[in-house]
This record gives C-alpha cells, sequence and structure tokens, in this order.
C-alpha cells in the first residue's frame, strides 16, 4: 500500500495486481498470473516479503518474464524489522 501511495504522490504510471492469462501452445491456461505492480507499461515489480530470496522466487519470477513478454522484472526483497 505505502509503495502505491509513492507511486501516486511522484506521478509514476502504474498498474496493481494487473492480471495476465498464460498461454501454453495456444491455450489460455485457467490459472492467471498477477504481477504487484507493472510500472510504465513494461516494468513488472514483484514484492517479497520475506527472510530471504530463495531460488523459486528467482524461478517464479523468471516463469513471469515469459508469460507477459517483458524484458524487465525487478524482484524487491522487503524483510520488516522487528521493534
Amino acid at each position: 500500500d505505502v509503495l502505491e501511495i509513492e507511486f501516486k504522490d511522484a506521478g509514476i504510471d502504474y498498474q496493481r495486481e494487473k492480471e495476465y492469462s498464460v498461454n501454453y501452445k495456444g491455450i489460455i491456461l485457467p490459472h492467471k498470473f498477477y504481477a504487484d505492480f507493472v510500472v510504465f507499461g513494461t516494468i513488472i515489480l514483484e514484492i517479497k516479503s520475506v527472510k530471504n530470496i530463495v531460488d523459486e522466487h528467482i524461478a517464479q519470477t523468471l516463469n513471469y518474464l515469459k508469460v507477459v513478454h517483458h524484458r524487465l522484472l525487478w524482484l524487491f526483497h522487503l524483510q520488516m524489522m522487528k521493534e
């Protein structure tokens, strides 16, 4: 939610939770992919709030790039600090 506020305040063009269909060999699969954010219509931002980024997170983001045919995806790692 905070990132969305910052995008709005900065006048950055974005879409939140943009839905993409998955096409496999010409067949649209029932499962959809939802990008956390798409910025400027071409950059996918995938945000992970986990302790560590692992290989599965990287593989997931690479698959997203194949699905949406974009060339750039940023994987952000946000780790909340305990107070």
